[in-house]
């Protein structure tokens, strides 16, 4: 493929399709307290005494462990966030829902100041959500929206 370049103030040069993007921080953060919910809870259990694991119903056990699976597919969702850039367009990936673009679907890629990621200005009026940059990745956003941003105008 070609090299591709944006703007003046935002050169890109040689974007290899595919391109995937995913966050970093929100990653980490998945995987940390991930951990840690599952040592809480298993420190917790095996600190009780055994008169008190006893009394603990089945029921009880169940809501526990629903709760801390609950917890680790949400931050599961949170870290398989990605955006993915084909020759055909954009497979956007945010939590569990997929949502596949083509080029000419895309008008524009923002993401203003202090924004958690960009936003995608869909031809039809509506906009879509990117989680797979996240803004707290700081210089990494940056450079991960400046490849999109390029690869859109290109297109």
């Amino acid at each position: 493929m070609p090299a591709v370049t944006g703007t003046a103030d935002e050169t890109v040069t040689d974007v290899e399709l595919p391109r995937t993007w995913r966050p970093f921080g929100p990653r980490i953060a998945a995987v940390g307290f991930g951990t840690f919910l599952v040592l809480a809870f298993g420190w917790l259990w095996i600190s009780f005494d055994d008169q008190t694991r006893a009394d603990v119903s089945g029921l009880q056990k169940a809501t526990v462990i629903g709760f801390v699976l609950l917890g680790l597919a949400l931050l599961n969702g949170m870290a398989r966030s990605r955006i993915t850039a084909t020759e055909d367009g954009l497979v956007v990936v945010n939590g569990y829902r997929k949502r596949t673009l083509v080029w000419a679907q895309v008008v524009r890629v923002s993401m203003t100041v202090g924004a958690p990621w960009p936003t995608f200005d869909l031809d039809d009026g509506t906009t879509l959500s990117g989680m797979g940059i996240h803004g707290s990745d700081g210089a990494r956003a940056k450079a991960a929206l400046r490849e999109l941003r390029a690869l859109v105008d290109a297109r």
